[in-house]
């Protein structure tokens, strides 16, 4: 069980790792959608990339862009696209 916050990355450390093709993932303390995906991943988390948008405002202009203005997280890049909450079995898949 994953019981401690993932290491956070910057927005643009984030955009390359996106650019490289992993998964990465837009989060923030206390959201319990991103628990929930931390949780279902387990020791598959560290295979992630996870950005706070809490700690980098570049992050948090980024979900916002492309989620209507909306601060919605987890917001995931897969494949280059932000999905917005998706099913956490999807991003096991894209793993």
């Amino acid at each position: 069980m994953f019981n401690r916050r993932p290491a956070s990355v910057s927005a643009a450390e984030g955009a390359r790792a996106a650019g490289d093709g992993r998964v990465v993932v837009y989060w923030r303390k206390g959201c319990p959608f991103c628990k929930r995906l931390q949780l279902v991943l387990g020791k598959r988390v560290a295979d992630v990339v996870w950005v706070d948008v809490w700690a980098d405002p570049d992050a948090s202009a980024y979900v916002r862009s492309v989620n209507g203005g909306d601060e919605v997280v987890p917001t995931v890049v897969i494949d280059g696209v932000a999905r917005t909450n998706p099913p956490p079995r999807a991003v096991v898949a894209a793993l």
